[in-house]
């Protein structure tokens, strides 16, 4: 599905931060996916896979209100990008983790660390590499955080053996989360920018991966009831 499938219209609401029950109260960058896609309102739809929604959802509510506006094209791109390929989850969650440990403070890196070591060696068993083989990518941001990532080389070996949760259930999820907040939360002056190119080169990645499925009902919104009433910036309470 091209990205003239599932046009944004001429007005569209201003995004904001968090989840809203209703159009009227709001909405956030895949509660408007989801309504463009023609699925119940929601922050969790069906049109975009789990991982990279995760991503828009925790870009759209740690970006100031004037990048969040730059998010508003990128809406259509999400909508029908969907795969059941674990790997998808894993490359999402080490680029994300990747872009934040060499910025992110001291205080952050030991568990940003961690993610790209297990996120690299899960990578390998998929590929059938040998364990500690990595991308050039990854050997570059932790090369640049060494005691860091001297304590999660320890950390990985002696602990993460023990651990059973799902990577795409809770794993990856956390990685996203931790990772954007780390990156908002870094002592530089470029955060919204750089959020807002990981979304979007995030999305390119998913979209060459996985392909684009056409929805089955997409909102043209040439409809004037169904378009939602252009809320406030401020986060709904």
């Amino acid at each position: 599905m091209s990205r003239d499938q599932v046009r944004m219209p001429d007005v569209v609401p201003m995004l904001s931060r968090g989840k809203h029950r209703s159009p009227r109260k709001g909405g956030c960058f895949m509660e408007f996916a989801s309504f463009l896609a023609g699925e119940r309102w929601s922050d969790h739809p069906h049109c975009t896979h789990p991982l990279l929604a995760a991503l828009a959802r925790d870009v759209n509510d740690h970006v100031s209100d004037d990048a969040r506006a730059r998010l508003v094209p990128l809406i259509p791109s999400v909508i029908g990008v969907t795969s059941e390929d674990s790997r998808i989850d894993v490359e999402i969650a080490l680029r994300v983790a990747t872009a934040a440990l060499p910025i992110a403070g001291s205080d952050r890196q030991r568990a940003l660390a961690v993610s790209v070591i297990r996120c690299e060696q899960l990578l390998a068993g998929m590929d059938g590499r040998s364990e500690g083989s990595m991308r050039e990518s990854s050997r570059r941001a932790l090369g640049e955080v060494p005691q860091a990532t001297r304590w999660a080389q320890t950390f990985v070996n002696q602990a993460w053996g023990k651990r059973r949760q799902s990577f795409a259930r809770h794993t990856g999820p956390g990685v996203v989360h931790y990772s954007v907040e780390s990156i908002a939360k870094a002592c530089i002056t470029d955060a919204d920018d750089r959020l807002v190119r990981l979304l979007s080169e995030t999305i390119d990645y998913c979209v060459a991966t996985a392909g684009r499925q056409a929805p089955e009902q997409p909102r043209t919104l040439a409809d004037g009831e169904n378009l939602p009433t252009r809320p406030a910036v401020a986060q709904e309470s």
